[in-house]
């Protein structure tokens, strides 16, 4: 059969009043302009209530909760939120009871590490490739002996760097975040591919040492996730590692038969990524809890969360 150009006939089309429609936006929800004098509560009180402003209320909201509940918060941070110099704004919220522990990946340690010995970090690596130089900062290197001489008493990769600027406080120490969870006796777990790291090109790695170490952060991280029923959990700048050990994490508290109810995850970062959108945001909460993503760059998202718990309750109720 072939058709022919035919105009479609609306004779007896029907329609039906507005106000009959179930709509998804109403104007209660709606954003208003801000007044300064209002303070940075009432500007997150003029934001939409749409979206991803009301996903933002709604995971300060429940960061609050489980603070003021004692559920936890477990932060995953990536290496990106150290060289923004986002540390200051974490160790604010460390200090306000926001920060139960403290996951990083190899590169996270390092640059902290390099902050509170020196207040600087990142290289330029497009300078010190070519001449051999890359990553071969001696002082940076130094942290194989503090993992092995920990790995040796039984601590973890994080236990140990943290007991170590504990003991030595470091130059910069107020603007590292492991100096900080040291003297605030907030854990710090480590989790480390090897290879990836600088410090693996140094002589003094000791695979044995690295991988016993961060094996038993592992685990150590595996008994912080299990305590998160009605808690929450961040994933700030880590694309791969940290989710996959989130992942497995959850995955072991689940065959302990332990309850991740009311489990609330985030992701912050500047681009959607697989890992993640699947193993933070969506497979850990199905079906006992909730997940939200947030795009944007590490030095505005951040301390917006940061001003929004820190802005007093009766500002912003949530």
């Amino acid at each position: 059969m072939k058709f022919p150009y035919e105009d479609f006939d609306l004779t007896g089309v029907t329609t039906y009043p507005l106000a009959s429609r179930p709509s998804k936006v109403h104007d209660a929800d709606f954003g208003r302009a801000w007044e300064p004098a209002s303070g940075f509560g009432g500007w997150l009180a003029s934001l939409p209530n749409l979206l991803a402003a009301a996903d933002f209320r709604a995971v300060v909201g429940a960061m609050r909760r489980a603070a003021s509940a004692d559920r936890g918060v477990v932060w995953g941070i990536g290496a990106h939120v150290i060289k923004t110099g986002l540390a200051p704004v974490v160790i604010g919220l460390m200090e306000q009871g926001y920060v139960s522990a403290v996951a990083m990946n190899g590169a996270g340690l390092i640059h902290d590490f390099e902050v509170a010995l020196g207040g600087v970090t990142s290289e330029d690596v497009d300078t010190v490739l070519g001449p051999g130089k890359f990553g071969m900062s001696e002082e940076t290197g130094g942290l194989n002996a503090i993992i092995s001489a920990g790995a040796k008493r039984g601590l973890g990769l994080g236990q140990a760097v943290t007991a170590h600027l504990l003991s030595a406080p470091p130059p910069f120490a107020r603007v590292s975040l492991l100096s900080a969870a040291a003297r605030l006796g907030i854990p710090v777990t480590v989790h480390v591919a090897i290879g990836t790291d600088i410090i693996h090109m140094h002589p003094g790695a000791s695979g044995d040492a690295i991988g016993a170490a961060s094996l038993r952060d592992f685990r150590y991280f595996t008994s912080f996730v299990s305590r998160l029923e009605g808690g929450v959990y961040l994933n700030c700048g880590s694309a791969v590692i940290l989710p996959e050990v989130f992942l497995k994490a959850v995955a072991l508290t689940r065959n302990r038969g332990l309850s991740l109810d009311g489990l609330t995850t985030v992701n912050f970062d500047f681009a959607r990524m697989y890992r993640p959108e699947t193993n933070v945001v969506r497979r850990p909460v199905a079906g006992v809890g909730r997940g939200y993503s947030f795009t944007g760059h590490h030095e505005i998202m951040l301390p917006l969360l940061a001003a929004a718990l820190t802005a007093a309750a009766d500002e912003v109720p949530f």
